[in-house]
């Protein structure tokens, strides 16, 4: 239904997510993955979305002289956002440790940015999803880490694996955004854009 939309588009996503570009595939969409680094710094005094929005926005720039008059790039960002300070991707075992310990039992927000480029617009769009954790013991936290190894996911887990299975009581908004893309708002505005919106 929207590839047909599409069809006259070349859609980019750059991201090397796995689970990210199986969305992509979910959603019956002709695409391709190209990825160029950035560093992602942003300024110490912003917040949640302000996060996500800026780096979403940054991850344009290196793609910014190659774009096409049928090209629409997307970028995207997610952090974990708890105890009033983001969580990025843990730096090794200690910190996923850290991390995960300190959402055991309490409430975080996954905030995730979309950004849509064409030659001719930019489009940003972000949702917040509430997760709450059960008690998790140091044991179970160990068996995570040490067999999933989550260090290539902000907040040091994936909602999808079994951390996600035993430990999560309750979740308020979008679960494809805690795995890694809320699927709602692509689908929303890909359609936007290819009606010319």
């Amino acid at each position: 239904m929207l590839k047909e939309k599409l069809k006259d588009f070349n859609l980019i996503l750059a991201s090397g997510s796995p689970r990210r570009h199986a969305f992509f595939k979910d959603l019956d969409l002709d695409f391709e993955i190209n990825i160029k680094s950035i560093d992602e710094i942003y300024p110490n005094h912003f917040e949640r979305e302000e996060i996500t929005d800026y780096l979403a926005k940054l991850k344009v720039e290196p793609f910014l002289s190659d774009l096409k008059e049928n090209d629409i790039l997307v970028t995207s960002d997610t952090i974990v956002w708890h105890n009033n300070k983001a969580l990025g991707k843990p730096k090794d075992a200690n910190d996923a440790f850290q991390m995960l310990k300190s959402m055991s039992n309490a409430t975080h927000e996954v905030i995730s940015s979309i950004c849509f480029t064409t030659i001719q617009k930019q489009y940003i769009t972000n949702t917040t999803t509430k997760v709450t954790f059960k008690t998790l013991n140091d044991d179970e936290i160990w068996f995570y880490i040490n067999n999933y190894k989550p260090f290539d996911k902000a907040g040091a887990y994936g909602i999808q694996e079994w951390i996600g299975a035993i430990a999560i009581s309750k979740i308020e908004g979008s679960y494809n955004n805690v795995v890694g893309l809320p699927t709602h708002l692509l689908y929303e505005t890909l359609n936007a854009i290819a009606n010319g919106n």
